[in-house]
């Protein structure tokens, strides 16, 4: 799943590929948010990307299961 985080004042924003659930995902950026700590998502190659809560603008959960392009054979 591919999950892009804004940053506060920052033009770019972070894209992770992940193989956590949307659910998981926001259940973290709840508590991190309550918590005033950091979010923490590991990418689909075992690597954490941690930022700031009260940095975060905005979190974009794309889908979960990406559709296909092309032909497919079934």
């Amino acid at each position: 799943m591919e999950i892009k985080i804004g940053i506060q004042h920052v033009a770019r924003e972070i894209t992770v590929e992940t193989e956590s659930t949307a659910k998981d995902v926001e259940a973290n950026l709840e508590k991190a948010l309550a918590d005033g700590s950091l979010l923490a998502v590991t990418d689909e190659k075992g690597r954490k990307v941690l930022v700031p809560a009260d940095k975060i603008a905005y979190v974009d959960l794309g889908q979960e299961k990406p559709r296909t392009v092309g032909f497919v054979a079934l």
